[in-house]
């Protein structure tokens, strides 16, 4: 299997940043939920929340990568049998995917930082805290990340749903692109 992307297929790189990317959304989401319902006499009620942030911010770095690596090695194009509004629904709904995963992440780091304090990722480095003291800026952040989080893993849903229906019905080589076929 080749590194990048050729015409009709995706490179291993692409393969596993977006396999690696899909993992941690729906992790995260799920430590997320999780997390919220724990009480304070939980041995989980610091950690919980840090674990959650040092993957966020790591997840971050991926992505900055993935985009990154999108310039590199363009994704191969839209099957030929792909109609225009295929092709125009791919690519907003591939926008609104990066949008929402990048304003997640972006509106728990003002979570994080909002009284100054900056995010410790696993004891190896520390995100300074740049953007604090914000009018209500947990509480309006806190909003937007729980919201855009459902959000995001809902059309990802959707988006796996859409990958199942180009693979079982139309029968088209969309999802099989994914895995390097």
């Amino acid at each position: 299997m080749q590194w990048r992307n050729s015409n009709s297929t995706y490179g291993l790189v692409s393969i596993l940043l977006h396999w690696l990317v899909a993992l941690a959304v729906f992790g995260l989401f799920g430590l997320g939920l999780w997390m919220v319902g724990l009480d304070y006499y939980s041995g989980w009620y610091r950690r919980a929340p840090e674990l959650h942030k040092g993957i966020g911010i790591l997840l971050f770095a991926i992505m900055l990568g993935r985009l990154l690596w999108r310039l590199i090695s363009p994704p191969p194009p839209a099957p030929a049998s792909h109609g225009a509004a295929t092709r125009l629904a791919s690519k907003l709904g591939h926008a609104f995917l990066y949008l929402a995963l990048f304003g997640v992440m972006i509106s728990g780091y003002l979570i994080s930082t909002a009284e100054g304090r900056g995010i410790a990722v696993f004891g190896l480095f520390e995100v300074p805290a740049t953007l604090t003291g914000l009018p209500e800026q947990a509480d309006l952040a806190g909003v937007i990340h729980q919201y855009l989080a459902w959000a995001l893993v809902i059309f990802a849903g959707l988006h796996a749903l859409a990958a199942l229906k180009h693979h079982f019905v139309d029968r088209d080589a969309t999802l099989v692109r994914m895995f390097g076929r």
